[in-house]
């Protein structure tokens, strides 16, 4: 059993936790640990999604998926070029290819302009082949600040200016009971035990098991959705300049099947948005007993298909269908055939989910008596990791009398 009491322990070793641990031990004297359950930093959500860099263009004005993303958007780029991490402001395209998504279009354009992006430009459809050549649309809109990055890279980063101020970092340390004692919590592990002071969830895909696990009622679910990506074929990269997106359906939080040029070279195209039955199962084939149960005895998830059932089997459709799946693509690039494309990786994403059928649509941390929770933080928490690592220390240091 570890002997050495920590002043705050951060479960979790993705994005959000090494930024928390990186902003807490920058001026603080105080001893910091990081518990990351697998062998590697950032092997979930953070190192499986595309590494775009969000403007903030999506997300309603005074949220605080607006407000970090914005802010911690430039504090990302900034920290790129402190450290030297490859990245691009390569800024993309929303494509309309029908007239009834310009109203959505406008509102986007009204969203971005609230949350401050400079230099949105609206493009007709002879603009928007200036852009991307390849392209066929009605109108669209050009937002300069959305770039690319590798995020595995950043969180690498994070972990070593971290470690550099104290902060101790254990990989395969699967946290599986907390409990309370009178001079803070005692987090037993498969290598021993540690006691903490304080405590900060950062797990993302077992956010709300590990709330309960340490005696708090999170209030929602996390429900797994996977997104399955195609890449291009070496040949046909050339289709795409950088990054191509449709116009979204904003009452759900994914945003389309999109191009995305990859900072380390390469074009994705995707992602789906298919459930997943296992919440770390990045194959069609991933099961788990455990988190089938959870999420289809889950009365908001019930609550949740009743309206949108064809949808969902409109996904899963795609998921096994290439031909479906490069029709979706076609909307944004009509040359584009089925032997440009071949399967690339997958990611998934820990979507909240009310008890009420509700999709949670902001970042939500939840405070307990030593403790601070991370119960809902999906993209784009990568592009605003800094930011929220600020939040969440400005949090602890207030609450934790740090």
């Amino acid at each position: 059993m570890s002997t050495k009491q920590y002043d705050v322990a951060i479960i979790g070793g993705g994005i959000v936790g090494c930024a928390t641990a990186m902003v807490l031990t920058q001026d603080k004297d105080i001893s910091v640990v990081v518990l990351e359950a697998e062998s590697k930093l950032a092997a979930h959500q953070t190192g499986n999604n595309s590494g775009v860099i969000h403007s903030g263009l999506y997300y309603k004005p005074g949220s605080l998926k607006a407000k970090n993303c914005v802010q911690g958007r430039e504090a990302m780029y900034q920290f790129c070029v402190a450290h030297g991490i490859p990245h691009e402001r390569c800024g993309k395209v929303v494509v309309a290819t029908h007239d009834q998504e310009i109203p959505m279009l406008n509102t986007l354009e009204e969203r971005g302009r609230a949350n401050g992006l400079e230099g949105l430009r609206r493009l007709s459809a002879g603009e928007l082949k200036e852009y991307e050549p390849s392209v066929v649309g009605i109108d669209g809109l050009f937002v300069p600040d959305t770039g690319i990055v590798d995020y595995n890279r950043v969180t690498e980063k994070f972990a070593e200016i971290a470690r550099t101020n104290g902060c101790e970092i254990l990989l395969n340390t699967r946290v599986r009971i907390c409990k309370r004692v009178s001079d803070g919590l005692v987090l037993k592990t498969a290598q021993g035990d540690f006691k903490c002071k304080n405590l900060v969830n950062c797990t993302g895909l077992q956010s709300d098991r590990v709330a309960k696990m340490c005696g708090v009622k999170p209030g929602l679910r996390i429900v797994p959705f996977r997104g399955e990506y195609y890449e291009l074929v070496p040949e046909r990269q050339h289709l795409v300049k950088n990054l191509i997106y449709p116009v979204p359906d904003l009452s759900f939080p994914f945003l389309g099947v999109h191009f995305t040029r990859m900072i380390q070279g390469g074009v994705e195209a995707g992602p789906n948005a298919v459930l997943s039955f296992k919440r770390e199962g990045y194959k069609k084939t991933s099961f788990s007993v455990k988190d089938s149960l959870d999420t289809f005895t889950y009365g908001g998830f019930v609550k949740l298909i009743k309206p949108y059932w064809k949808m969902g089997f409109g996904e899963m459709y795609r998921s096994f269908s290439k031909k479906a799946f490069v029709k979706a693509l076609q909307r944004l690039i009509p040359e584009l055939r089925s032997d440009d494309v071949h399967p690339g990786g997958a990611g998934v994403r820990a979507q909240a989910l009310e008890p009420t059928g509700a999709l949670v649509d902001d970042f939500r941390i939840v405070e307990a008596e030593k403790m601070i929770h991370v119960l809902n933080a999906p993209s784009p928490a990568a592009t605003a990791a800094i930011s929220i690592g600020g939040q969440i220390a400005n949090m602890a240091s207030r609450n934790f009398n740090l």
